[in-house]
């Protein structure tokens, strides 16, 4: 979670930063070593976990930091790796020392052996790649070693080019035969001239990598690298800004970007779409995904496109992002291993889009409510007003307005957000209580609780969950399980992210600032647990119906990464279970039995057994014939999965009346946005469920009602 627990507490770390240097002096010329000096500080000072700066940390950081400086092993030969161990065991003590001598020379042998790199590659691709050669290549780097030699290194380079123009040849030459058959007096190139095209995209390719992107690296960039690269030894969710990211980081804080609209991170060596925001350009295209993998970017006025495989988030962004109105063509990888080109239009995105938005529904003569809430929003200069907790108490009062029996609380894909906000949200489904447990380090735990005695909803509840819901969405889930207030309905486990992070202006650390800016610090601060004691860190939420999903065979969660913080458990809060309804687990076991019948339920784990299949296939033939017949096989067999995209529940959902107020003089395409939405529910199987659930919670909570009255 990124953003503060609680306003005071970025107030209190600059009080800290602020008392720390009235006796610790920052004042070293170099601002490299300026830098370092003050990260370690902090990050012994402030971490809430801090990790020693011994032997064991300089083992692991000089493989981490060699696998992120060279991960597709086509610099460095093994002759330079020996060279650098010798610096193995000694990181730890040149960091307290702030020697840089470490960087300074794996950066000269990098930058030696990236000049090298592009003579390399422009010699292979000055010559035809064959592609009747029975040869395959490993797109997992971390089953090969650095090569020994020159001819190592010319061998690795050529199978990974011939990977790159091998996909170019073959959308080329389907391309001419579909010219061909649309008009038969079509004269179709040569396979040399298509093999030449393909081959020389490539090398466009490559240049634009290394000459617009590669050379132009400051070695404040390269130091960049470094920096961040300490940092997250200490756990995944701490990581340095530098300058130009931090600006970045500043303009999505503020609520507006200008491109087409969907979060990408960089995973392993390729970016991956991770969430689409609803209302921009890529959502409104249909044709983005998320999950997809985007491979090149073309701009309207350019003929080749650039491969961004390997590199930097913050780079390709910005080949990706681009002023209003001009279009940008996208090469993605789909889950299913199929390759897609597809050009959006870039525009002003409104994080707005992102805001809570509610749904009436009928079934069975009764009218649901399902209200899909993408993050926890705030704003913490005008937190009254802008703040998730108080958009979604609002839409349940249009749903009760509406007659609502009962409520869906989607948080799929909720990467989290504010905790007073969703110790806020907490509260409007129980009288009071408390929600969740703070704990930072050497310090008692801090309970914060829900004061408001007022209950916005009391009737039946299901909240929805996947592997990417967490942080707040975990701490939300979590403390509705634990008062049995809602019955969890999704992926074995949410994301486990169980930690609160600060960003810190690293400018703020200096009495007098010479140096230049700085960047800041995302610094990992405390941890979070559930009030029945347990944590959510690596474990998550477990759903009370566990049902597959997209994601359930891929690794995705905090246990996946590197430098997780453990699990750990405290005593638990006070608090009082809720006691509205008998036969939760008789509800429970009722959906367990529909959903492990149910066909649609199947297929989706099916089609997720099949997607962690193909990602395991990392050997790709580079024989012409083979790939083709590869590829072909993909596109059939992701077919059986086509029942998938068809099925519909026939359920009918509706806006709100005070929403439908709003279409005449909306100008945000809102309609269009809800008209949308609502197909896509009537297509979800996990929705479908969870008005089941209400149904079954529905029909025994009067009666549950009528029981407590006449005991009182």
């Amino acid at each position: 979670m990124k953003r503060n627990y609680k306003a005071m507490l970025l107030v209190l770390l600059l009080a800290f930063a602020s008392c720390s240097f009235t006796t610790k002096k920052f004042d070293n010329p170099d601002k490299d070593k300026l830098l370092i000096q003050i990260i370690t500080f902090v990050l012994e000072q402030g971490h809430f976990d801090p990790i020693q700066f011994d032997d064991e940390f300089s083992e692991d950081f000089f493989e981490d930091y060699i696998a992120v400086t060279d991960p597709f092993k086509r610099y460095f030969y093994q002759s330079d790796i020996n060279e650098f161990e010798k610096f193995k065991l000694t990181i730890d003590d040149q960091l307290k020392a702030t020697d840089i001598t470490f960087f300074n020379v794996v950066n000269q042998r990098t930058l030696q052996r990236i000049a090298e790199a592009k003579e390399i590659y422009k010699s292979v691709l000055a010559e035809p790649f064959d592609y009747s050669i029975k040869e395959s290549y490993d797109t997992d780097t971390e089953k090969v070693g650095f090569p020994k030699n020159k001819k190592e290194m010319y061998d690795r380079w050529r199978k990974q080019l011939k990977f790159s123009s091998i996909s170019n040849y073959v959308d080329i030459k389907t391309e001419e035969k579909q010219k061909k058959e649309k008009d038969a007096s079509y004269t179709m190139k040569t396979d040399a001239e298509i093999e030449k095209e393909a081959r020389e995209a490539t090398l466009k390719s490559l240049n634009i990598i290394f000459e617009d992107y590669i050379d132009d690296q400051t070695r404040e960039d390269w130091f960049a690298i470094y920096v961040n690269t300490i940092v997250e030894e200490f756990d995944p969710h701490t990581y340095y800004l530098a300058p130009k990211n931090k600006e970045d980081f500043d303009q999505r804080m503020s609520g507006k970007l200008e491109g087409i609209g969907a979060r990408l991170q960089k995973r392993m060596d390729y970016i991956k779409v991770v969430e689409l925001i609803s209302g921009g350009p890529a959502w409104k295209g249909e044709e983005l995904e998320v999950e997809d993998v985007i491979l090149k970017v073309k701009q309207e006025d350019e003929e080749t496109p650039v491969d961004i495989v390997g590199m930097r988030i913050n780079d390709a962004i910005n080949y990706i992002k681009g002023p209003k109105g001009t279009k940008v063509t996208l090469t993605v990888k789909k889950v299913d291993g199929t390759i897609k080109d597809i050009t959006i239009t870039r525009d002003i995105v409104e994080i707005l889009d992102t805001y809570a938005k509610a749904s009436v529904v009928e079934k069975d003569g009764k009218k649901f409510g399902v209200i899909n809430l993408p993050a926890f929003y705030v704003d913490f200069q005008d937190y009254k007003n802008i703040n998730a907790a108080k958009d979604v108490k609002a839409e349940i009062e249009h749903l009760k307005a509406e007659g609502m029996e009962g409520l869906v609380l989607d948080l799929r894909n909720n990467g989290g957000g504010s905790l007073p906000t969703v110790v806020d949200m907490a509260g409007l489904f129980i009288k009071d209580g408390p929600i969740v447990q703070v704990r930072s380090t050497g310090e008692a735990k801090e309970v914060l609780k829900d004061r408001d005695k007022s209950i916005s909803w009391d009737g039946p509840l299901v909240i929805l969950v996947n592997e990417i819901s967490a942080s707040a969405s975990e701490i939300m889930s979590a403390a509705m399980q634990d008062y049995k207030r809602a019955i969890i309905i999704g992926s074995k486990q949410t994301y486990g992210k169980g930690t609160v992070q600060n960003v810190m202006n690293l400018n703020n650390m200096l009495r007098n600032n010479n140096a230049g800016d700085l960047g800041a610090l995302a610094l990992t601060t405390q941890k979070y647990y559930r009030i029945n004691g347990g944590s959510v860190q690596l474990e998550g939420v477990k759903s009370d119906v566990t049902v597959p999903g997209r994601f359930s065979y891929i690794n995705v969660g905090e246990k996946d990464k590197d430098n997780p913080l453990p699990w750990d458990e405290i005593d638990p809060a006070i608090y009082t279970p809720w006691d509205h309804y008998f036969d939760y687990d008789t509800t429970v076991a009722k959906s367990k039995a529909r959903m492990s019948n149910n066909e649609q339920i199947k297929l989706i784990d099916e089609n997720a057994k099949w997607v962690k299949n193909k990602i395991d296939e990392t050997v790709v033939s580079l024989n012409y014939d083979e790939y083709v017949k590869q590829n072909e096989e993909n596109e059939a067999e992701s077919k059986q999965f086509d029942a998938i995209d068809d099925y519909t529940s026939n359920l009918k959902f509706y806006s709100t009346t005070y929403e439908k107020s709003l279409f005449e003089t909306d100008s945000t395409d809102l309609k269009e946005k809800r008209e949308r939405w609502h197909k896509s529910l009537t297509k979800d199987v996990y929705i479908e469920e969870a008005l089941n659930v209400l149904e079954d919670l529905k029909t025994a909570y009067p009666i549950k009602k009528v029981a407590s009255a006449v005991k009182e």
